[in-house]
């Protein structure tokens, strides 16, 4: 990443109150992302990726308590007020979900979604203004015939189609950062690929920002200029892809790659036990209880990030 980054997290964390007590989705989370650059956020079920993007969308459930600073060229987001945020979310930080089915108005056209989202950020735009606008959005997220397809209802679309008609909507309102929330999970491989490779196109050629949310590091390989691995809310391991698939320097980022599927036939070995509760973290490294190379000290204290190669760091003692 060159200059200054366009997002910069530090120190975050996100506290819920739970009949237990509060607990920490999102724990002291660090983390830069520059103008044209994709950052992937790995972790299984639980471990907090979905809850850091709320935070960035500035849709944290009502009394959740944040410390720590978000900045976006030089804005800090983390104490907006709604009416704020409002402005910001679309406008300069904008998401595409898993399953567009859900996301979608299923009695609205595709191309009245649209519209609305554009709408709600340029209020006075004349009629055929807005119409070429959305028009060019699909253009922009590679939809074939796009006057055809804004008129007709997300039923009518393949689940390819329905998710580059969520992109178009995303970024028909020019954000700056976009976050994919494992935008390609329901589809299948084919049309994977051609999501990601449209995201990297996009993201190069807009210069966006993009976070890309997903539980597999096949998808990161292919999309991803850094990498983030998160688990039990803290980042255990982040640097660039390449070297982080390469030479993992965490335990729990080892078991995710050795758990991946792959062309070889050869067995694929899971990561015993499951993320633990948030309520009951154990004193030490949350990783230990599943970690086949743990210590005595690894119960005693969370460790520290260490440098495990060129701006790379992994949260463990044995590196």
């Amino acid at each position: 990443m060159n200059g200054k980054p366009l997002v910069e997290i530090n120190s975050l964390t996100v506290e819920l109150a739970t009949p237990a007590g509060w607990v920490r989705p999102v724990n002291d989370v660090s983390l830069e992302i520059g103008a044209g650059e994709s950052i992937g956020l790995v972790g299984e079920s639980g471990s907090g990726k979905t809850m850091l993007s709320l935070a960035l969308m500035g849709l944290l459930p009502k009394g959740s308590r944040v410390s720590g600073e978000i900045s976006l060229g030089g804005k800090h987001l983390e104490r907006l007020p709604e009416l704020e945020w409002q402005r910001v979310r679309g406008r300069e930080i904008a998401m595409i979900f898993q399953e567009p089915m859900t996301s979608l108005n299923p009695v609205m056209r595709v191309g009245a979604q649209i519209e609305e989202a554009i709408r709600a950020h340029e209020p006075k735009l004349a009629r055929a203004d807005l119409r070429n606008k959305v028009l060019d959005a699909l253009r922009r997220a590679a939809v074939p015939e796009p006057g055809e397809r804004a008129e007709q209802y997300p039923h009518q679309l393949s689940g390819g189609l329905r998710q580059r008609a969520m992109i178009a909507m995303a970024l028909s309102t020019g954000p700056k950062l976009l976050i994919a929330d494992e935008p390609t999970t329901a589809l299948d491989v084919t049309v994977q690929r051609q999501i990601l490779e449209l995201l990297r196109k996009l993201q190069r050629d807009l210069q966006l920002g993009l976070l890309f949310i997903t539980h597999d590091l096949g998808v990161v390989a292919q999309i991803a200029d850094r990498v983030t691995v998160l688990y039990a809310g803290r980042i255990v391991e982040q640097g660039p892809t390449r070297e982080v698939l390469a030479s993992p320097g965490h335990p729990y980022t080892q078991g995710l790659l050795a758990a991946s599927p792959k062309l070889e036939p050869e067995r694929l070995t899971p990561i015993p036990g499951t993320v633990p509760e948030l309520t009951r973290l154990p004193p030490g490294c949350a990783f230990e209880p599943r970690c086949r190379l743990r210590r005595q000290e690894c119960t005693e204290a969370v460790p520290a990030l260490r440098d495990a190669g060129t701006k790379h760091t992994a949260r463990c003692i044995l590196v």
